[in-house]
């Protein structure tokens, strides 16, 4: 970053944090009202109680004089300013951070992509995860090929748990000479995002409770490869419907950052049809599950 463009940024990381100062009431921060004030606004003594910090730093922070604050200074800042999760956003790319994702409520499923799930459930079978692969929906023909697993307790409902530690999941999902590529697949994908959680308690625990049940998972992590997760074309041999051949796409919400994996008929295999004759057989409406 040159010079210039730093000098901008911490102007700008200032009079951001002044004008949302400015926009929040005591009343709205919990504070008392009473007394003369020259803005309707928080004073920025009061930014810094409410933050935890010294209302000099608060102010050199504003003036565009402060250092670059910690990832724990612009989650104090984010709280005491009642920042939504866009102007959070903002306030760790002033400060030229990437900003931890924000928590989501127990249950939660991207509704947009739960739509498609739910549209795709009579062709093609898909799970709808959370970043860290745990899988929070699935429709009907999913569940029909590898089990009802989302809303599993603990670590059940994640998918790289489930490969590292269940060698019946990975014989149910492909053929074993694609396993130490999907592994590898796995691992790096979970290096790239927790590399961007920083603090995420979550995250940690995953990664530790991976390392202690799964040696295979421990060298691989150790090998520090990083990369976005590519979905391979899979092989599934299902007692009913039989050798069904299948490509893979993932989607990915900007908004909630969960993921929809779709697997679609690999074209002259057959496997349409096998998977039609499936998915006429379940009962009930297709609809995706919700944990």
């Amino acid at each position: 970053m040159s010079r210039t463009t730093h000098r901008t940024r911490r102007h700008d990381l200032g009079d951001f944090l002044r004008r949302r100062r400015e926009s929040l009431t005591p009343a709205a921060a919990g504070l008392p009202g009473g007394g003369r004030r020259r803005t309707p606004g928080l004073r920025r003594d009061e930014v810094a109680v409410l933050a935890n910090m010294s209302a000099v730093y608060y102010e050199r922070l504003e003036q565009g004089r402060g250092p670059q604050p910690s990832a724990t200074m612009l989650s104090s800042l984010a709280r005491a300013l009642q920042l939504n999760d866009d102007e959070r956003g903002h306030l760790y790319r002033l400060a030229g951070q990437a900003a931890p994702p924000a928590p989501e409520p127990a249950g939660y499923v991207d509704p947009s992509l739960l739509a498609v799930l739910q549209a795709a459930a009579a062709t093609a079978p898909g799970f709808i995860s959370d970043e860290l692969g745990t899988v929070v929906a699935q429709n009907s023909l999913n569940i029909a090929l590898f089990g009802e697993f989302a809303g599993r307790p603990g670590w059940q409902a994640n998918l790289i748990w489930l490969w590292f530690t269940s060698a019946e999941w990975r014989r149910t999902l492909e053929p074993e000479s694609q396993h130490e590529q999907t592994g590898r697949a796995y691992v790096a994908d979970l290096r790239a995002i927790t590399g961007g959680r920083d603090h995420d308690p979550r995250a940690a625990a995953l990664v530790a409770d991976l390392r202690a049940a799964s040696a295979d998972f421990a060298g691989l992590w150790d090998r520090h490869e990083v990369s976005v997760l590519h979905c391979a074309t899979k092989r599934v041999e299902h007692r009913e419907a039989g050798r069904l051949d299948l490509d893979c796409s993932v989607t990915l919400s900007p908004l909630s950052r969960q993921r929809m994996l779709l697997l679609h008929p690999v074209p002259g295999t057959g496997t349409d049809e096998r998977l039609a004759r499936l998915a006429a057989t379940l009962s009930g409406p297709v609809a995706a599950l919700r944990r």
